[in-house]
């Protein structure tokens, strides 16, 4: 590609980023899946905040791989007194396909529980996931609950992209069936361009920062297949709808025009 084809591509993604503050984080990432190259990249893509709920592509994996997670309806658990229900659509009896559009907490926490802290780590460390630090917070022994959320576990934008893509190449340590399920949970309506999308959306937050949005994920039109990251953190408090979300409805938006310039 030209200089000032690539100057251009990396001129719009930057100008796709809300206005930050100083210090904010944010960055968009673009990786040919098959290749490796980097497409895009325009931001602070190496820096490691909270996975917040893109971990649960990990978790899905994790599930899948050792029989935890059967298929998309299946287990179907209860929800009981006691667990985090912040939103009141996890109030209710939870799937695996729900538990990945809704990103349900508690189910995460379950699973893991189920998992253990011993197999929790090896698939962490398997996966080279992040910083691999799964302890949860300092003396609280709580890392089988919490160490994704706003905790232990760190994993910048570059970090995401290796790891998406070891998992859209078959080349992480699981179960062809733990790839393909995980990919079937986490399909979203095709973009307007006719490429078919797969994403997890996550919202997190670092002591004494904005809260930041995640969505990661891949897309792919049978031909060829683009891992892609965004992270942005909020430059003031927002009220409405969760960094993620926001992340998320903006990005695809703007996706299938990053497409068409590669």
């Amino acid at each position: 590609m030209h200089l000032k084809s690539l100057m251009a591509l990396a001129l719009l993604a930057g100008a796709a980023l809300p206005a930050a503050g100083q210090g904010a984080i944010r960055c968009t990432l673009l990786v040919d899946a098959d290749t490796g190259k980097t497409l895009v990249r325009d931001g602070q893509c190496e820096q490691r905040v909270s996975p917040a709920s893109t971990f649960k592509v990990a978790i899905s994996l994790m599930g899948y791989d050792s029989g935890i997670l059967v298929d998309e309806q299946n287990p179907l658990l209860p929800f009981r007194a006691g667990y985090v229900d912040w939103l009141p659509e996890w109030r209710t009896a939870t799937d695996p396909a729900a538990w990945m559009k809704l990103s349900v907490v508690w189910y995460s926490q379950q699973l893991i529980t189920r998992l253990g802290a011993e197999r929790f780590q090896s698939y962490i460390d398997r996966f080279d996931y992040g910083n691999r630090d799964a302890s949860g917070n300092p003396g609280k022994a709580d890392g089988l609950s919490q160490a994704w959320l706003s905790s232990s576990l760190k994993i910048s934008p570059d970090e995401q992209a290796v790891f998406l893509r070891k998992l859209v190449t078959r080349t992480l340590p699981v179960s062809r069936k733990a790839v393909d399920m995980t990919a079937s949970i986490m399909r979203y309506p095709m973009l307007r361009n006719g490429w078919d999308l797969y994403a997890k959306t996550g919202t997190g937050s670092e002591p004494g920062m904005q809260p930041h949005g995640w969505l990661v994920g891949w897309t792919t039109n049978g031909k060829r297949t683009v891992v892609f990251v965004r992270l942005v953190q909020d430059a003031k408090r927002e009220n409405g709808a969760r960094a993620g979300l926001r992340v998320r409805d903006a990005f695809i938006k703007e996706l299938p025009a990053l497409l068409e310039r590669l």
